[in-house]
This record gives C-alpha cells, structure tokens and sequence, in this order.
C-alpha cells in the first residue's frame, strides 16, 4: 500500500519535506500538503517589502506552482488535529493519514501585549511589512523603537536588521540627523550564541548611533501617550513602533492536545512526537534551536530522509544536528553570516564571517535555490 504523508504547514518545514519525499519516491507516496495561505515567503523578503526594495506581490511564491509527482497541495484551514488517529479536520473535509507532520510554526499573538495592536506596528507578517512601507515615508523626524515583546521569537537576528536598515532608510531621505533610533530587546546580546556576531552588531550600533537597550521586553504600549513600557517598569517615548509580538502555538495545535509549556516537544534526535507516526518540525516544536527557516529545513531533511529509509527498507538516517547559518545585513548592501552549532556541545556555539560581497552572492543563491527546488522557479 503506498503510504499517506500528511503536512500541515508549507513553510520551510513543509515544502523541504514534501520536496525530498517527491524527488526519492515519486508516485510511490501519497503526500497531501495543506496550508491556509496562497503562498510562501521567505523572512528576509518581508524588510525588503518594509523599506520599498520590493513590493509584496514580487516576493510571494504561490502554492499553485507546486507540481511534484506524488504531492498535491490543499488551500484549507485547519479546524482540528486527533494526533492518536493522525487524523485532520480542514474547512475542506476529513484527511487521514499513516504519517502525519506539523510543521504550522508559530503565530503572532498581538494580544498578549496591551496597546501593541493599537499604537504599534509589527514587521514579522507580510502584511504588517507593507503597511510600514506605507507609513516609513511618512516618518522624517521623532524617536522610533524597534521593539521585541517576548522571547522566543522567529529570525533572532531580525530586529537587528530592521534597526540598521532603518537607519539607511533614514539617511537615504536625509533625515536621520531629526530621527532617533533605539532596539529594545529582551535578550542579554544581539546573538548570544555568538560573541563574536554579538560584538559586530554592537559596533555597527554604536557607529550608527543606534541605541541599544539588552534584557528588556516590551510589556506593553500606551498609544495615548505614545509610550512603550519595558518589562521592569521603566517608559520610552516614541513616535514610531516597530514591533515584533510575542510568539505562540497555533491554536488549533494547543488544542490537540500535543503541546507542553506551549509549543510541541519532540525528540530532538528524530522529531518525534508522544504520539506514533506524528512528527512536529520548525517553529511549532521545542527543540532547543531557534525559531527559523533553516532550522526548520534540517530538521525536515532528518524526517524525510527516516520515511524513505522505512518505505525503502534502507539504513535509519543520523539524529538531527542542530546546525543552521543566518545571514544578516548589517546596512549599506553589507551581508554577513553567522553558524550556529546548537545541539553537540553542552551549550550553543557560534561562528561569525564579517560581511563580503561573496556572502551577499551566496544569500541571493540560498533564496533562488529554494525558489527553484520547491517552486520550479
């Protein structure tokens, strides 16, 4: 009987998965691949959106475009998980499965930080990146916060990002001198895993006069006063909120059942869940990596590469490693790269490469390299 792979999410998690499971066994595995959106777009493309270097429309990869033997791709909500049956109520019907994989990562909750809906934006979602495109042209003198309300949180490196892009936006429009910028972010360190990451971002803010305020969540916003509260009390005055909301589980996962402190353990060597013949990868599973796309990806890789070996009768393949590398812009077209190795030693480690034009290259090609495996494009 050929097998029934259920994937529930088409981020990095999901289309890694469904990909490998086309490419090594075709039309000998039934995969059904199911996601609420009409498309994928990568994390980075959405500060791209945000300061006018693309529009949204540009970025977007449409689900559509999927034509992979053995895979078909459902435009549906998901209304139920049953993990003991592996079975999943969609808007669209009733889908079983032998092998079920969640992979819906995690959802923005605006809510768990009073004011931050109201007076504040967030630039984690591609529709809150184009309506800052709309507003950042608005915005020419004040005190701007880029602010992260919870850990953990997708991406780590992003709001770093978004800080000294912002500074280049400003500059760009001759107006940085009327603009003050400050990060508020609850971790000690930019990265800190990586010292070395760390210390460059620091002195990239220091050289941009960016001001950096470590171990602080933003608790909450007083849209009247236009003031954010950090997490010990303290207040800063802004006119401009970019905001990253604190992360949750979807609900529907919290509902099943499968979740723990939040968010669905697994075992960190193969992805498995309590449940048989249920895994969970990306940012949905606690695994003691970060939330994002490329620790998704090498987690999916493990699963895919231990259900070929089970239908093929092949060698189990090695635990997953924990490994992933983040580019990050540090402004003025400069990318470098930070590796993170998260699970071999007793703590997390981290390898810093400055910035070059070769990793400029080498993060255009990780993104027409994924475009092309996943989308055909």
């Amino acid at each position: 009987m050929t097998t029934r792979v259920l994937v529930l999410g088409a981020g990095f998690g999901g289309l890694e998965l469904t990909t490998m499971l086309s490419e090594a066994l075709g039309d000998d595995v039934d995969v059904t691949l199911i996601d609420k959106n009409d498309s994928f777009v990568f994390g980075y493309s959405k500060l791209d959106v945000m300061f006018g270097r693309t529009t949204p429309d540009a970025v977007r990869l449409a689900y559509g475009d999927i034509a992979k033997p053995g895979v078909r791709f459902l435009r549906q909500t998901i209304t139920a998980i049953d993990p003991e049956t592996r079975r999943v109520t969609t808007d669209g019907g009733v889908h079983e499965a032998d092998v079920l994989v969640v992979a819906l990562g995690a959802d923005y909750d605006m809510a768990a930080t009073p004011g931050l809906a109201e007076g504040g934006n967030e630039f984690y979602s591609v529709d809150g990146a184009e309506r800052l495109g709309e507003l950042l042209p608005t915005f020419s003198q004040g005190r701007a916060i880029v602010g992260v309300c919870g850990a953990p949180f997708k991406c780590p490196p992003a709001p770093s990002e978004a800080a000294l892009l912002l500074d280049d936006y400003l500059s760009a429009r001759d107006v940085r001198g009327d603009c003050e910028i400050s990060f508020v972010l609850p971790l000690g360190s930019p990265v800190p895993p990586s010292p070395d990451t760390s210390h460059a971002l620091l002195a990239a803010f220091a050289e941009r006069y960016i001001t950096f305020i470590p171990g602080l969540p933003v608790s909450s916003l007083d849209p009247a006063r236009r003031v954010a509260v950090l997490g010990d009390g303290s207040e800063m005055p802004y006119d401009l909120f970019l905001g990253v909301p604190k992360h949750r589980a979807p609900d529907v996962v919290v509902a099943s059942g499968m979740t723990t402190d939040g968010y669905v353990p697994v075992n960190p060597k193969t992805l498995e869940t309590r449940f048989p013949g249920v895994y969970a990868v990306g940012d949905v599973a606690t695994i003691g990596v970060p939330k994002a796309g490329v620790f998704a990806e090498g987690a999916a890789r493990v699963v895919a590469a231990s259900l070929i070996a089970d239908m093929r009768r092949g060698e189990q393949p090695g635990a997953y490693d924990g490994l992933g590398s983040c580019y990050i812009e540090f402004g003025a077209g400069r990318v470098g790269r930070v590796d993170v190795d998260f699970l071999s030693g007793p703590k997390p480690t981290g390898t810093f490469h400055e910035p070059s034009d070769a990793l400029v290259a080498e993060k255009q090609h990780f993104g027409s390299s994924r475009r092309a495996s996943w989308f055909g494009r």
